[in-house]
């Protein structure tokens, strides 16, 4: 694009041909690996995986003593059942649970006999009291996607999944050079003529506000050379750089010069007011930016200009703008050339928000520290009428939560991998997974609480998945089923299959510990079914009622070597290492409810599902199928 001296471009499409000039000659962000005890606040430069489960070893959930969960059976309120000093062992909440012991009994549900034993009046189920290995972080598990900041109770997950160092967004560095013959730095006694330079002080701080650090240069005289050597030197060092005082039409003002001789001048002058004689260059890939001198219109330039590029640094959603309808207590009159920003105060009179539009010099900082809202004119208006309804920009972000994506129902892995690659294709939309199996999430549809549910729910008499019980619960409609994945279940097995289970009645053999899936869940239906299916009877299976949320969480314990088998999917088996006896390929699918359909998020969701990097994704994850994702199936009502 030519450069033209003191153009009047548009503020947005000056804003997006910017953008895309950096991006095209390779403007990107670096990272650093940093210990995560410092990473609050930083952005994550790739996924976070847990490297070992938390609990890594299963705990006792309350204080009292452990027992092997057989011995406590058939104890009653009439025939309690009493146990030797060698048959339990005391400890206290958080100890390990010693070997050969199953089962936690309170202190306050034991009694002490003189003889040392204790006798109990219920029996202990298998793992009751006992927090099992990654009951609240399973090892290869996502802890954090690409691109998110790092709350403190993301540090703390991260260090109960043993990560100790991650690999962050390096806070881009931004050079200032304030120049002027006339500037001086900040004192109490200036003389006369002499200019405070204090813009310098305001930028850093909007910089590190937004995340970013700044160096700030020694003043440049107002020298073609000296300030070409200033510009060269921060260019080298900085990963942009703010050249403050130059860009208008001055007679020493060489600032558009010096950044076309050392690289690229895209536009000199966008047409907002203040701050129309901004200048936006570049050096290679890196952005320079010709700032005016008036404090006002420097602000306004590197808020409308500078922090975007810091935004897409951080691959982040602008900052949402959040507005006000109010009344203009006296009239605003704009040239049409310009878009306008004012400052305005603002005030409740009675019931009706009043805006005072406060002095609009571009040298008047102090507008700034008083305005309650920021007004704007559009390019091409004349302004605004005393007592004129006008929607003011109040000097805040809108919530996160209001662009997060909540998906309520079955456990699948791929969900955390949707979410990641969600937010790196659309930086404003995020997703929340709960787990809470496939009829909880229909439950939450049904509610309206969730925009999504993940379901697998098999009808065992036709064979279908999901589709008789969206029928059921939804007999009027008002729902959408996405074809997701084909998932391959089955029994996933201590690795070299020790025990030699070779189909799934062999999960009722002696000495087989096995570990369940909530009642609920589309995989505990399947569990249920097999088990009628093959004759057996549920409770002759050891451990058949201890219960995991998550697929993961159910290989966990398998590896670790506290249950022998269990059912959950593929991906999970593989991810742990264990061995896997296939038992079906299922549907696994996504209920949407009509109200949330076509809203952004959802868009997005389905062309995420739709992409080819999703299908790259799953198919490295084994164990899936994919066919057509992203399609609507009929219901068939």
């Amino acid at each position: 694009m030519a450069f033209e001296y003191l153009t009047n471009t548009p503020l947005e499409k000056a804003r997006e041909d910017y953008i895309k000039l950096l991006l095209e000659k390779g403007f990107a962000p670096r990272t650093e690996t940093i210990p995560v005890c410092q990473a609050c606040g930083r952005i994550t430069a790739k996924p976070v995986y847990a490297h070992i489960c938390a609990p890594h070893y299963a705990a006792s959930a309350m204080d009292g003593v452990a027992v092997r969960a057989r011995d406590t059976f058939g104890a009653t309120e009439t025939t309690p059942v009493k146990l030797k000093p060698e048959q339990f062992i005391e400890l206290d909440t958080g100890d390990p649970i010693p070997q050969g012991r199953d089962a936690v009994i309170m202190v306050e549900d034991i009694v002490r006999e003189p003889d040392a034993s204790i006798s109990i009046h219920a029996p202990a189920a298998p793992w009751q009291h006992i927090r099992q290995i990654g009951e609240d972080i399973c090892a290869g598990e996502m802890i954090l996607g690409e691109r998110m900041e790092l709350s403190p109770a993301a540090i703390g997950a991260m260090l109960a999944g043993g990560v100790l160092e991650l690999e962050v967004i390096k806070k881009p560095l931004v050079g200032i050079i304030p120049t002027g013959d006339e500037m001086i730095p900040p004192c109490a006694d200036p003389k006369s003529g002499d200019i405070l330079e204090f813009n310098s002080s305001i930028f850093s701080a909007m910089l590190d506000k937004w995340g970013a650090e700044s160096r700030v240069y020694p003043i440049v005289p107002d020298r073609f050379q000296d300030i070409r050597r200033a510009l060269a030197k921060a260019g080298e060092e900085c990963d942009m750089v703010i050249l403050n005082a130059g860009s208008s039409a001055g007679r020493e003002d060489y600032s558009a010069a010096v950044i076309a001789e050392l690289g690229q001048v895209l536009y000199h002058g966008v047409a907002i007011k203040p701050g129309k004689p901004a200048i936006l260059g570049c050096l290679g890939a890196k952005p320079v930016l010709g700032v005016p001198g008036y404090p006002v219109s420097g602000i306004i330039v590197i808020e409308q200009l500078l922090r975007p590029l810091i935004d897409c640094w951080f691959h982040r959603s602008p900052a949402q703008k959040k507005t006000v309808s109010a009344t203009l207590t006296r009239p605003v009159v704009s040239s049409l050339k310009y878009q306008e920003f004012v400052r305005v105060r603002m005030g409740y009179v009675g019931d009706r928000l009043m805006a005072s539009p406060l002095s609009r010099g571009s040298g008047v900082v102090s507008s700034f520290m008083k305005a309650d809202g920021i007004l704007t004119v559009p390019q091409g208006s004349e302004g605004y009428e005393a007592g004129e309804q006008v929607e003011v920009e109040l000097l805040s972000r809108e919530e996160r939560l209001k662009n997060t994506l909540m998906v309520i129902g079955s456990h699948d892995p791929l969900l955390d991998e949707l979410a990641n690659m969600m937010h790196l294709e659309d930086p404003r939309f995020y997703m929340s997974s709960s787990h809470v199996g496939s009829m909880g999430g229909i439950m939450a549809i049904r509610r309206g609480e969730a925009h999504a549910a993940g379901c697998h729910l098999l009808d065992t008499d036709t064979g279908e998945y999901n589709l008789s019980f969206i029928r059921k619960y939804f007999p009027k409609g008002g729902v959408r089923l996405l074809r997701c994945v084909g998932r391959l279940q089955g029994l996933m097995l201590q690795k070299g299959n020790p025990l030699n289970i070779l189909e799934f009645k062999d999960i009722a053999g002696d000495g087989v510990r096995y570990v369940n899936r909530q009642k609920g869940s589309g995989t505990r239906i399947l569990a249920d079914y097999l088990c009628k299916k093959e004759g057996i009877d549920p409770a002759k299976v050891y451990g058949y009622e201890r219960e995991e949320l998550t697929h993961t969480s159910v290989a966990a314990q398998i590896a670790c070597g506290s249950a022998d088998a269990g059912m959950g999917i593929y991906s999970a088996a593989k991810l742990y290492g264990l061995d896997f006896l296939p038992v079906c390929t299922e549907e696994y699918d996504l209920l949407i409810p009509d109200h949330a359909w076509d809203s952004p998020m959802l868009r997005q969701l389905v062309a995420t599902l739709k992409s080819a990097a999703f299908r790259e994704k799953i198919e490295s994850m084994g164990g899936y199928t994919l066919d057509r994702p992203g399609e609507i199936i009929d219901l068939e009502y």
